[in-house]
């Protein structure tokens, strides 16, 4: 268990009241670090925060005065804060240091972490190597990070005995000081976030961040198949054990023939993987590579690849009902991931989409489209989409209200073959809280589907 006292008597500024500012401020707590929370938000109607201000802690929101960093000796920020706050510049000018949770949770850990990063695939791959591990390792497995799980939460409940797989984000990499992975793995590294970090340099350097204290004795998983990850990564003096789609790399994860390699040995049939698309083959072999790093067994990995259903909103398949496959994408709020999903399927599609007019058009759809069999628009932005989708072509197009009546619609049309994929490619604020909450609703209307079926209500 973590030791007490550790930052007694310290002076922190805990910057940000979310999730892991919660964990951030209750961990710190234990530790008997001098606390002053801040927030931009109005924190007054929050029971938790009540009972810290009765603790002693020192709780500012509404804004970010730089009276904040008065006798502050570090600060602790939630990653989405941005650096070009005043505050931070001034934090920055003054040399105070500033870390996110991840720094902390490294500092108190007992078990090695496995450190996953990269711009696209990071979460299927993170959530895809714990299940590879789980029950195939001698402790616990956990995991933590990006995937919405509290990093410092979980540094706190393990031992020498367990590991902790971590996704973590570049917002999270740029406030890490001796963060030490004995696995890294870069899924890929293209341009994003650039509003945050200002360039694409900042950006890639922030990724780089994972691996500058890695030693010769730990290991380093990445794609081969991008010639400028090789470079950035050239200097890391870890055992590096590269993964590729594309090529034969007898030193790491490959694909030959129908099957996945591990350093020359057969591993496993492509087909045991159930999740679709190129993409997703690259996720596969940064997980395998971990799992073969790790001492899981080939039988194992098979197993556990077979029984992996991929992550909940994000090209999640939800089974075949008469012939139709049905896969949820609620996560695809932008064309971007939608793009993913659409080139993953050689079938015949059956598209649902729309969302929040968020001012932006639907061209860059226009050539994956192909496939399109019918498309099902609804909310805000259905007018705008129904542009781009007839200029590629896409002959069957239905505007509908909300996403219950494109669902039916789509489910009633779809014939066996096909897939219907949901996909929307918007945000969810027009009708949902969230993309969670839009998806579950897509997945209630297939379920509603499949019962109906059961029951027999499609029989001739």
């Amino acid at each position: 268990m973590y030791m007490t006292n550790k930052y007694a008597g310290q002076q922190v500024l805990v910057m940000g009241y979310a999730l892991t500012g919660k964990s951030v401020v209750n961990y710190l707590r234990k530790q008997n670090a001098k606390i002053t929370l801040n927030d931009r938000g109005d924190l007054s109607k929050d029971p938790s925060v009540n009972l810290l201000l009765k603790s002693g802690i020192r709780v500012v929101d509404g804004g970010h005065p730089l009276q904040l960093l008065e006798e502050i000796d570090w600060i602790v920020k939630n990653p989405g804060i941005p650096y070009n706050l005043e505050i931070i510049q001034e934090a920055i000018r003054r040399n105070i240091p500033i870390y996110t949770d991840v720094e902390l949770a490294y500092r108190e850990s007992l078990a090695p972490i496995i450190g996953i990063t990269g711009s696209n695939g990071k979460t299927t791959t993170t959530c895809l190597t714990h299940h590879l591990l789980q029950d195939a390792w001698k402790g616990k497995v956990e995991l933590a990070g990006n995937v919405g799980v509290a990093a410092i939460e979980v540094a706190q409940k393990v031992s020498e005995d367990d590991l902790i797989v971590m996704e973590l984000s570049s917002f999270q990499l740029m406030g890490i000081e001796t963060f030490h992975p004995q696995i890294a793995v870069f899924t890929n590294i293209y341009s994003a976030h650039l509003d945050y970090h200002g360039t694409r340099e900042e950006y890639i350097a922030a990724k780089l961040n994972l691996v500058k204290q890695m030693t010769k004795e730990d290991y380093l998983v990445y794609n081969a198949d991008q010639v400028e990850l090789e470079t950035w990564l050239e200097d890391c003096s870890a055992i590096k054990v590269p993964f590729s789609r594309q090529k034969i790399v007898t030193s790491g994860a490959y694909i030959k023939g129908q099957s996945f390699y591990y350093q020359d040995q057969e591993v496993a049939p492509i087909q045991t993987f159930k999740l679709p698309g190129e993409h997703n083959l690259e996720n596969a072999l940064a997980a395998l590579a971990v799992a073969k790093i790790k001492g899981v067994s080939n039988e194992t990995i098979r197993e556990r690849l077979s029984s992996f259903k991929g992550i909940r909103h994000r090209i999640q398949p939800l089974g075949t009902i008469n012939g139709i496959a049905f896969y949820n994408d609620s996560k695809a709020t932008n064309t971007v991931a939608t793009i993913t999903a659409l080139k993953s399927f050689a079938q015949e599609i059956v598209y649902i989409g729309g969302g929040l007019d968020r001012g932006n058009d639907f061209a860059d759809l226009i050539p994956y489209l192909k496939n399109i069999k019918a498309a099902f628009l609804y909310g805000e932005s259905k007018e705008k989409m129904q542009i781009d989708f007839t200029t590629a072509g896409v002959e069957n197009i239905f505007l509908l209200k909300n996403l219950d009546q494109a669902s039916q619609e789509a489910i009633n049309y779809a014939r066996e073959g096909q897939v219907v994929l949901f996909s929307p490619a918007c945000a969810s604020w027009d009708q949902f809280d969230n993309f969670e909450i839009r998806g579950d609703r897509f997945i209630d209307q297939v379920e509603s589907f499949r019962r109906r079926v059961e029951e027999g209500e499609f029989n001739e």
